[in-house]
């Protein structure tokens, strides 16, 4: 066979694997959105009307229509869903209603995404990437009560599975851009909840029913959606209203209860003040609610920077460790340098890791291990210490499955049953061994991983399923392939990474 093909029989193979070329339609109609189902790429901009005094948003976007996304993923599926019918021993043509579709979102900025090569100033240009993956799809069968899943995700952390719906030349950090292009999504998802999609699925029109989980985000924008303060806050943890200072008193003894409609509710009471607050008695009120929560996302906790945070947090224990802290008042920043560089070294020679500017998960991954707490054991002077770091790890490495495998229940049970009373162990250590590191302050991941972890996998059955490094690893390709494989011109490129 011939492996290269001519251009226009490239373009048609690929016209059938883009949203754009499978015919479909939604009952009731969608509200706001257009039946035409021939949508291909379209303007991230465009559905967004501007007043006569905004100024116009100068930014490139490229997406493709959410509905239209949707319909070319379950096509890309339909093979798994006709043998997952199969499987459960269901006839495919009495199947035609009562599927449900379960949809992760992500969202995440990237950086530094400048032409590295080339002359004049670099300019600071960031992007920011929105995707979803289709989790599972299940089905209502008559007379039973429980749906009967026919396709779960089996690598709901890969790429692969992980399907670009919107890129843009935007700062994360931008608000008003940001929710300018991501408005007409959001617009789109409320009403697709709405409404069901009927679609022909092996030969046959079915209907489906989409449910959306945003679960991707790391916690800046999970904050920044829902119109929370920003990380450093004292109101540490964006799933209860816990403040940093109780947070490092109670460790282990918190439950969710922030909620969309609650921050809803809450940035109407900070807009109005109903009660002529002061503002510090205000903010306590709203418990750090300050701006319109923009996009419901699902409280949750992100595994991936889980890891990355308290490996920051171990690293620096080790580095306290290693200077004796504990026993000192305040070291000066000459001492601190020198005991990190005595830390990086260490791990440099010993583990083969090569210090970095700001952790990675492939970083932390390395120093969450007990090899690695062997060798910096090796600096710190007293046995008694040592004997608390091995401990502290020790715990940690029994905890970690818990909030990183897809299905806990069957990867870890035992972990997953001893939790609680590691946690609560961990929290003990801390609160003692450690006092000098947690005396009315904690990092908001290391107060989620203590408080939060059960009660998360009792509500979804996993936390490292939802995490959002299917979007981190797309953003590699993204880099790639805007440097390599895009036509060199701004609003072609994000069309050619985008397909």
């Amino acid at each position: 066979r011939q492996i290269f093909q001519p251009l226009h029989t490239l373009r048609n193979a690929e016209k059938e694997l883009l949203p754009g070329f499978h015919q479909f339609e939604w009952q009731p109609a969608l509200k706001n959105v257009s039946s035409s189902w021939d949508v291909g790429i379209i303007d991230g901009l465009s559905g967004w009307t501007t007043f006569v005094e905004d100024v116009p948003a100068d930014t490139i976007s490229r997406r493709f229509r959410y509905d239209v996304a949707l319909v070319s993923a379950l096509k890309d599926l339909e093979e798994d869903i006709m043998e997952g019918l199969r499987e459960r021993g269901l006839d495919d043509s009495i199947c035609t209603s009562g599927f449900t579709v379960v949809v992760k979102e992500s969202c995440d900025g990237m950086g530094d995404v400048s032409e590295k090569h080339g002359n004049g100033p670099p300019v600071p240009e960031k992007a920011v990437r929105f995707s979803f993956t289709v989790m599972s799809i299940s089905i209502r069968v008559e007379g039973e009560d429980d749906g009967i899943t026919i396709f779960q995700e089996p690598k709901p952390n890969s790429e692969l599975s992980c399907r670009p719906l919107c890129l843009m030349f935007v700062d994360e950090s931008d608000h008003e851009t940001l929710t300018a292009i991501l408005g007409p999504v959001v617009a789109e998802r409320k009403a697709m909840m709405e409404s069901r999609l009927i679609i022909s699925v092996g030969g046959l029109l079915r209907s489906f029913r989409f449910f959306f989980r945003g679960t991707g985000y790391d916690e800046k924008m999970v904050r920044e959606m829902e119109g929370l303060e920003a990380s450093g806050s004292t109101y540490v943890c964006t799933l209860c209203d816990s403040t940093r200072a109780e947070a490092s008193q109670n460790m282990v003894l918190h439950s969710i209860t922030r909620s969309h409609d609650e921050n809803l509710e809450r940035y109407e009471i900070w807009r109005k003040n109903p009660f002529s607050e002061s503002a510090d008695e205000l903010r306590d009120r709203v418990k750090g609610v300050s701006a319109k929560p923009f996009m419901e996302t699902q409280p949750t906790l992100d595994a991936l920077h889980c890891d990355i945070g308290n490996a920051t947090e171990f690293y620096k224990i080790f580095q306290d460790e290693i200077g004796e802290v504990y026993q000192k008042s305040n070291p000066s920043r000459q001492e601190r340098r020198r005991w990190r560089s005595t830390l990086d070294k260490q791990l440099r020679k010993k583990l083969k890791l090569k210090p970095v500017m700001r952790m990675n998960g492939n970083y932390a991954r390395r120093l969450m291990t007990r090899e690695a707490v062997e060798v910096v054991c090796e600096l710190v002077p007293s046995e008694e210490r040592r004997e608390a770091l091995k401990r502290l790890m020790e715990l940690y490495v029994q905890m970690k499955p818990v909030w990183r495998s897809t299905c806990p229940s069957r990867d870890c049970p035992d972990q997953l049953c001893r939790y609680s009373y590691n946690s609560q162990q961990f929290a003990d250590l801390l609160s003692t061994t450690f006092k000098y590191r947690y005396d009315g302050k904690i990092t908001n991941y290391l107060h989620k991983t203590l408080a939060h972890v059960p009660e998360i996998v009792e509500r979804d059955g996993s936390i490292g399923a939802w995490a959002s490094e299917g979007n981190e690893s797309g953003n590699k390709l993204f880099r790639r392939f805007r440097k390599m494989n895009a036509r060199q011109s701004k609003t072609f490129e994000l069309e050619d990474v985008l397909k």
